[in-house]
């Protein structure tokens, strides 16, 4: 069971489990041991299992979590507050949904714990609209813990989130929850000294806050040493696109792209891989020379793309890359704040060009537009959040790997 902590308990229909059923099964008790030691304690302990963050950045989680002060120390009155980050929306994610629905015990748990380490008083779990039965299962998880006292003085609710992917940015939560349009604020200060309502506030993702609790049940060391890398722990892979059996996986971090595709039945279509995106629709494509590349941020970054959520996008042969760069642009374009210049207009005149190359219709200038637009907006601090620099990863790692692909629609244009 411990090999695979995060899901071993999962119901195979998904079906969230009854308190009394999620006690029987071990439940709560890491929140015993957790408020048995002191928040350094609990911190130390993150740290030695080596937890990076499951949201995207990979940032060490308990690194962050020392950045957050002692109640009563930080200026003003008012809770420290922990948000909990399931407004899942990139490209190719499902891991964070399937979290909430089946296993809502284990994210409340891994809550009360990081609350309890961060000096919280008050906890938001945030979940994306669209995820109703998330929602359900999760209002209902805080609900039984209340009653039975599993809270403390910790006061925990749901909030449903409108659903943009800008939301996914930190700041840009924390000013949609006080009720602004979603934009991402200018750090510093940073969320652990000014955050919700300016008070000290931490996020992590759902995936990260599900962890927390075996750390506490396992150990440190134990839990690190489930990972083939210096990474620890077990990652929720998902595989999509062109595989036969699309689906969420969970093993050790470090595990290669081959043994994901392989367990997720094989490449479809052709039968032939031609690339894939290691990290969802953000990520920089990799080749069939790196399907036994160990799949964590460090690895995946050495490698010239991001590992970010972790979730495999797969071609095949007989793929349209175009295509895939195209309804990624559109998305991208859409779901922008539109508060800085390079994306708010530069990423639907891109959508605009790929959707004329996927119809045949592309022109040499068009080309090299786009790679103008790839060179001038890749680097991350070009425009004021990395939605942009996201944005341009496949993109420019699709202009280099499909050049011939781009040339061919060119063709097609150039006919009389």
């Amino acid at each position: 069971m411990t090999e695979l902590p995060l899901t071993s308990r999962a119901r195979p229909d998904r079906r969230p489990h009854a308190l009394g059923e999620w006690r029987a099964l071990g439940g709560y008790a890491a929140v015993e041991r957790a408020r048995a030691m002191p928040p350094a304690e609990v911190i130390d302990m993150v740290e030695a299992a080596h937890l990076n963050g499951r949201g995207g950045a990979g940032f060490p989680a308990g690194r962050k979590w020392r950045f957050m002060p002692e109640r009563g120390t930080s200026p003003g009155e008012g809770p420290n507050y922990l948000i909990v980050n399931g407004d899942e929306m990139e490209p190719g994610a499902f891991k964070d949904r399937y979290l909430l629905e089946a296993l809502p015990h284990q994210v409340l748990e891994g809550a009360i714990i990081t609350a309890h380490a961060t000096h919280c008083d008050e906890a938001i779990i945030l979940i994306r609209d669209e995820y109703r039965p998330g929602i359900a299962a999760v209002e209902h998880a805080i609900h039984e813990a209340r009653d039975a006292g599993l809270l403390g003085g910790l006061h925990v609710r749901v909030h449903p989130s409108a659903g943009r992917y800008i939301v996914g940015e930190e700041t840009a939560l924390i000013t949609a929850l006080e009720g602004h349009r979603a934009v991402p604020r200018k750090r510093p200060p940073f969320p652990a000294q000014s955050g919700l309502w300016g008070r000290p506030t931490t996020v992590n993702n759902v995936e990260t806050i599900s962890l927390v609790p075996h750390i506490l049940d396992l150990g440190a060391q134990r839990f690190r040493a489930l990972s083939r890398t210096e990474e620890g722990g077990t990652k929720l892979y998902g595989v999509s696109g062109r595989v036969k059996r699309p689906q969420l996986i969970e093993a050790p971090m470090g595990t290669t792209a081959r043994e994901l595709i392989e367990r997720a039945g094989g490449i479809s279509g052709d039968g032939r891989l031609r690339a894939f995106q290691p990290g969802g629709g953000a990520s920089g494509f990799l080749g069939p020379e790196h399907l036994d590349l160990p799949l964590d941020f460090g690895h995946v970054a050495v490698a010239g793309s991001m590992f970010g959520t972790g979730m495999l996008i797969v071609l095949d042969g007989s793929a349209c890359p175009i295509g895939l760069l195209a309804r990624h642009m559109r998305f991208y374009a859409r779901e922008s704040c539109g508060w800085c210049t390079p994306c708010r207009e530069g990423l639907p005149l891109v959508s605009k060009i790929l959707d004329r190359f996927e119809a045949g219709q592309g022109r040499r200038a068009d080309l090299d537009l786009l790679h103008m637009t790839a060179d001038e907006a890749s680097p991350r601090g070009r425009s004021f959040c990395d939605l942009m620099g996201g944005a341009m990863a496949p993109l420019s790692s699709g202009l280099r790997m499909f050049a011939a692909e781009f040339e061919a629609r060119l063709a097609e244009g150039e006919r009389p």
